[in-house]
């Protein structure tokens, strides 16, 4: 029997928020099993004996759109506590004969809530001063409780902010407890699971190997695996992950696009194939992606004719290879997120992703994702249980795509080079000055733009590199890196002088949300 139905857990109804797999990551965190299943897929019956509480997710939707949305309201009276979030909190005052409305003033990021009441939900989240400073995203808000129901907290804008009926077990919060900008968010879900649920802690990264290796064993059988290596920590993670789970009928093929960092094709070849004993499979393909990718602008396009050209190496190579089914990826839970909708919910799309979006709809060989309802830090540690050296494990992620989203517009393979150079300079830089490992992920860019510079008197014109390095807990938020002054003078100046073609240097202070942590 698989982790999933042998464990006690927690319930996740999925809204369509971009912040659903964050709430089940949070769980996780505390050791604690969680699902997640569809507002449009979930039943009463899926409410079983193993679930010892019920979170409904935040959405883009309103309580006004029942015709867009579905909901069982028996899975309520099942006996077990829920916990609704934004959305979700609506929803729960709507059905139990509270009503909502649009609010005059919207509330969109931080915002201080003010304690009216105990409750066992906020125990040891508020202040000395009975405040706290949460994460606000709606438009809609409870204008009315339901019966039963009272006041626990309020923001300026929400009368509403948490609200309880203790009896039954039922708790509302307008704002995102899991969003790492709500000050001790974490309380909250870990009140709700431990204090009022009574769950005890069953789930660890190890369970994850565990689960992993059986469901990679039960998927594949007697078929041969090939696996797009691409030297990040993701597909390093899978290519490890499937080595321990079916050896030698696993086949990685590294595809040197022409679009790696500095020195990539010749690192990973070292690592993979002469240090960890893997069958690797080197593909120099440069020219054809280049070639694929002249003219090109438009960066779905670029994503998908990478995934598409991806795809079709892969295919020729499998054909050389007898009994291959499969092809591994290194997805994450955030490339889905951005990509489309993970449950079925309404999810806005954000952009497409080379291993998402990108792939060619009569591709032949089927998908192996192990990683795909997983963030970056769970996949470090994951990697750390399989025993991957701590240099693979602790690289900032690197897109699929690679530098054809970090360099808007034409591609062109002057400016690849140019590229490669200036982001090599920035990360050296951060290694020789020990901020790397402070840094979520850092990168330099091309822009399509050229600006009037001076040197030795000279009139320059040439490209504008831009600088980015954000920290961040899991891919979803982050803010800007605050360099000191001496440093960014220091690797402006470096870029500037040694990189013909880059005359100007700007750093990116934009954070996640608005912006996306890459360029395209």
């Amino acid at each position: 029997m698989s982790l999933e139905h042998s464990l006690e857990k927690i319930l996740i109804v999925d809204f369509g928020s971009q912040f659903t797999q964050l709430i089940a990551r949070r769980i996780r965190e505390l050791g604690v099993f969680s699902e997640i299943i569809s507002h449009k897929k979930i039943k009463s019956k899926d409410v079983n004996e193993l679930t010892k509480g019920v979170i409904l997710s935040g959405g883009p939707l309103n309580v006004y759109q029942i015709n867009k949305y579905s909901f069982d309201k028996q899975i309520m009276e099942n006996g077990v506590p829920v916990l609704g979030i934004c959305f979700g909190h609506q929803i729960i005052s709507k059905l139990n004969g509270g009503k909502v409305k649009q609010s005059k003033h919207r509330e969109f990021g931080l915002a201080n809530i003010y304690k009216k009441k105990e409750c066992l939900l906020t125990k040891n989240f508020f202040n000395e001063k009975k405040i706290n400073s949460v994460w606000m995203s709606h438009s809609d808000q409870v204008s009315k409780l339901p019966k039963n129901f009272k006041v626990i907290a309020s923001s300026q804008n929400s009368k509403f902010a948490i609200v309880a009926n203790e009896i039954k077990k039922f708790y509302g919060v307008q704002f995102h407890p899991e969003v790492t900008h709500t000050q001790n968010g974490k309380k909250i879900i870990s009140n709700f699971i431990f204090k009022i649920c009574g769950l005890k802690k069953n789930w660890s990264s190890k369970d994850q190997k565990k689960r992993l290796m059986e469901d990679i064993k039960n998927q594949v059988g007697n078929n041969k695996v090939i696996c797009a290596l691409s030297g990040g920590v993701d597909s390093s993670v899978v290519a490890q992950l499937l080595n321990k789970s079916i050896g030698k009928k696993l086949y990685c093929i590294f595809v040197n696009t022409g679009l790696l960092r500095k020195n990539e094709e010749r690192q990973v070849q070292e690592t993979f194939k002469k240090k960890l004993k893997i069958n690797l499979i080197y593909v120099n393909a440069e020219k054809k992606f280049l070639k694929k990718l002249q003219n090109i602008s438009d960066p779905e396009k670029k994503r998908k004719i990478i995934g598409n050209l991806f795809i079709k190496i892969f295919e020729g190579q499998a054909k050389k290879i007898k009994n291959v089914k499969f092809l591994a990826q290194g997805t994450l839970y955030p490339d889905l997120i951005e990509s489309k909708s993970v449950t079925g919910s309404q999810t806005s799309k954000i952009k497409s992703h080379h291993n998402v979006g990108g792939l060619p709809k009569n591709m032949k060989l089927k998908l192996i994702e192990p990683l795909k309802y997983l963030f970056k830090d769970e996949v470090r540690k994951l990697g750390l249980e399989l025993n991957l050296n701590k240099e693979i494990i602790s690289r900032h992620p690197f897109p699929g795509p690679g530098l054809a989203i970090r360099m808007p517009g034409v591609i062109t393979k002057q400016k690849i080079l140019i590229l490669k150079e200036a982001d090599d300079y920035f990360i050296k830089a951060l290694k020789k000055h020990n901020l790397y490992d402070k840094i979520w992920q850092a990168y330099a860019a091309l822009l399509p733009v050229k600006t009037v510079g001076v040197m030795g008197d000279n009139r320059t014109y040439e490209y504008l590199c831009l600088l980015r390095a954000i920290t961040s807990k899991d891919g979803m938020t982050a803010d800007f890196f605050e360099f000191k002054k001496s440093f960014s003078q220091m690797i402006s100046n470096k870029i500037v002088n040694s990189i013909r073609g880059i005359n100007r240097v700007v750093y990116d202070i934009t954070s996640k949300p608005p912006s996306t942590i890459e360029l395209e």
